[in-house]
């Protein structure tokens, strides 16, 4: 099953989360997405019958590999675009908003060349 989009900002989300808490719960999601109880259980019920994210009996998300691997990826991504964005100037906010767009659609290749780019000039 090939992720969209939303997938890996849930995947990346959840990530994020569990960086910051002992404990992910799909209220938790919904608060740092902004998104309704409805459509977060949606999505992750998608995740979680696509082995990307595991539930406990008491309600705790957590990241399976695969899950894990496709959200280290979008993060590593959305933060070095960012990053590399403010270096050339550009404004912080838009910065982060234009790495989560590209995060998403940017081809193996030509995140490589950005990242050797900006480890080259220490960006």
């Amino acid at each position: 099953m090939k992720l969209k989009e939303s997938g890996e900002m849930y995947l990346e989300t959840i990530y994020i989360l569990t960086g910051k808490t002992p404990f992910v719960r799909a209220i938790d999601v919904c608060r740092h997405m902004g998104y309704s109880k409805p459509s977060v259980s949606r999505a992750l019920g998608i995740l979680k019958d696509g082995g990307y994210v595991a539930v406990d009996s008491e309600g705790h998300l957590s990241l399976t590999e695969k899950g894990k691997e496709i959200a280290e990826k979008t993060y590593e991504r959305h933060t070095l675009l960012t990053s590399y964005f403010v270096n050339l100037g550009v404004d912080e906010k838009i910065a982060a908003e234009d790495a989560c767009k590209i995060e998403h659609v940017i081809s193996d290749e030509t995140f490589a060349a950005i990242k050797n780019h900006a480890k080259i000039y220490g960006k």
